[in-house]
């Protein structure tokens, strides 16, 4: 576990392959049974991730949204199978175009001969100052990135 003013990131073995790991993480049909918050709710669509720039939809919740429900579309920023994957999440503006909020989501999975390590990171960095008035950075604890990773150790 690993923590800097604007990363988090948490590391854990789980026992399965790579390969076997990276596959999970790109079905988004996966995602709310891995992710620790409880926010991530259902794809939006079915497509695997596939490669780099590709955008996956996801229905979300949260309380203090002011709709609830609501929508992410992650644009794929890293995609190398079966090492690397991360996205960076927006939000499609009144104007159709999708605007994203400077946070990041990277998963980075090394195998380790009984299995694989995994660290989950959390990165706010580019975050700007008009989004840290209205919300709190990092939005929850390192807690949430643990549980992720032991959902994603579940279903593996």
């Amino acid at each position: 576990m690993s923590t800097t003013t604007e990363v988090m990131g948490v590391t854990r073995h789980i026992d399965a392959p790579a390969e076997t790991v990276f596959a999970v993480l790109t079905d988004p049909a996966h995602h709310a049974a891995i992710d620790g918050t409880g926010w991530v709710r259902e794809p939006l669509d079915r497509d695997e991730i596939t490669g780099v720039g590709q955008v996956f939809g996801m229905g979300m919740f949260h309380s203090n949204h002011p709709d609830g429900d609501y929508r992410m579309h992650n644009r794929v920023e890293v995609f190398e199978p079966p090492r690397a994957l991360a996205w960076q999440p927006g939000q499609y503006g009144p104007d159709g175009e999708l605007g994203f909020g400077g946070w990041t989501w990277r998963y980075d999975l090394e195998s380790d001969g009984a299995g694989c390590r995994v660290t989950l990171t959390y990165d706010w960095s580019a975050v700007p100052a008009f989004l840290r008035e209205h919300i709190a950075f990092p939005p929850f604890g390192e807690e949430h990135l643990t549980r992720s990773l032991d959902n994603l150790a579940a279903l593996t």
